[in-house]
């Protein structure tokens, strides 16, 4: 199929506008749904204006060469609740979120030196996809009980457990026969048309439980709507909320062990999606503008947009300018900001199922060319599958090796020791 655009042709600004909210609708949902998740007061806002200046500074890396657009990543929601845990306070949390995402964005620096200098067949041998997919897959399954957990989870004190599960799976439901059977723009947008409708289920429950005096059919909260002063007002960007003076050495460990494998994971999506993008703009993104650019990009985008909104990005194979200006207009309603506080848990619980579930089925969707039958690559998945769906954590002191980490490293370990395995005739 040829594209009606190249990345280098400029469509009418009516058309720029009309794409840019296109993309913006693409990964809204999904960038705003990281804060939500992670809870401890972090802005939905401040996510989506950190993701549009994010965006911004990877375009520049890259030249406006690669159409990409930067947006919260999941896979850093584990190490985002170390950054909140371990006792410190909620705005030592925020200086964790900054310090964790210049540790990711380090590790991508410093990959894109390494790819400079050495190509990249050594990051081929270190992590092949018997250890990438499986670590892939750990990080949606490690996930599964807080999607669960908010399923079952009302945003207001007396409600319903049996109204949370009702509005979660009419969520679930609504997204995944949107994905499947919609047509045009609205197969493009299943997760916000999911949300809407789990909103609309919850109110609906909401008026009748208020009209009848039934508390327990309340599972939504209204408050912050109520509150909106102003149409146009800052979000509360984590830099303004972190809190340095309680760092110490075992926390910025705890950081390092948290964020640094992850950022490795990562980069692996990374590779995945400038590959997938290439072969449908028809230029090879990892030559020109080349993986060392794109790398340079994301990281230092990652880093710059969790500065302002606390999570790291990762790689959407959508973008244009007008998308990340877009999403930063858009932080900046209030009302907007108000009403995407207000999603109920169980809501988020619903789309954060099939969200979940995109990760760990990528995961094994990557173990497909890969021959089980063989000894090393049968340990090798088998390690990883057990140490992260086990939960396995290892602590020295105040220092927390979460699961995703232990999988990573023990899969590196087990591949290593095998590597002299010959193959059977």
């Amino acid at each position: 199929m040829n594209l009606i655009y190249g990345i280098k042709d400029k469509p009418k600004f009516g058309q720029v506008v009309l794409f840019a909210l296109q993309q913006l609708l693409a990964i809204m949902a999904a960038t705003i749904a990281v804060p939500a998740i992670v809870g401890n007061g972090m802005s939905a806002s401040a996510a989506m204006f950190g993701a549009g200046v994010g965006t911004i500074v990877y375009l520049l890396f890259t030249k406006s060469a690669s159409p990409v657009f930067l947006g919260s990543s999941f896979a850093f929601i584990g190490p985002m609740f170390s950054a909140f845990g371990g006792g410190v306070a909620v705005a030592t949390g925020y200086a964790g979120l900054i310090i964790g995402a210049g540790i990711a964005g380090l590790v991508y620096v410093i990959l894109a030196i390494f790819v400079k200098v050495s190509g990249v067949k050594w990051i081929d041998k270190l992590m092949p996809p018997v250890i990438i997919g499986p670590t892939v897959a750990i990080i949606g399954l490690s996930l599964a009980g807080n999607a669960i957990g908010d399923l079952m989870t009302s945003s207001v004190e007396g409600g319903s457990v049996y109204v949370c599960l009702i509005c979660g799976l009419v969520t679930l439901f609504v997204t995944v026969l949107t994905s499947t059977y919609g047509k045009n723009m609205a197969k493009l947008i299943p997760f916000i048309i999911g949300i809407l409708a789990g909103y609309f289920c919850a109110s609906l429950f909401a008026l009748i439980g208020n009209n009848t005096g039934n508390e327990s059919l309340v599972v939504i909260n209204y408050a912050a709507l109520h509150q909106v002063g102003t149409i146009i007002s800052l979000p509360d960007f984590s830099f303004m909320k972190a809190d340095w003076s309680g760092v110490n050495g075992a926390y910025l460990v705890t950081l390092f062990v948290a964020y640094a494998p992850v950022a490795f994971v990562v980069f692996a999506e990374h590779l995945a999606d400038h590959k997938n993008l290439s072969s449908i703009v028809g230029v090879n993104l990892l030559e020109e503008p080349g993986l060392t650019r794109t790398l340079l990009g994301d990281g230092v985008g990652s880093f710059v947009g969790a500065f302002f909104g606390g999570c790291p990005n990762t790689t959407y194979t959508v973008s244009i300018w007008g998308a990340a200006f877009a999403c930063i207009l858009f932080s900046l309603i209030t009302p907007l900001v108000a009403f995407l506080e207000t999603i109920p848990n169980c809501v988020m619980g619903g789309v954060c199922i099939a969200l979940y579930g995109f990760i760990a089925a990528s995961g094994l969707k990557m173990l497909q060319p890969v021959d089980l039958n063989k000894n090393r690559n049968l340990f090798v998945a088998s390690v990883i599958f057990i140490v992260g769906v086990g939960g396995m954590t290892v602590n020295f002191g105040r220092v927390e090796i979460r699961t995703v980490a232990c999988a990573l490293i023990l899969g590196i370990l087990t591949n290593v020791m095998l590597s002299k395995e010959k193959d059977e005739a």
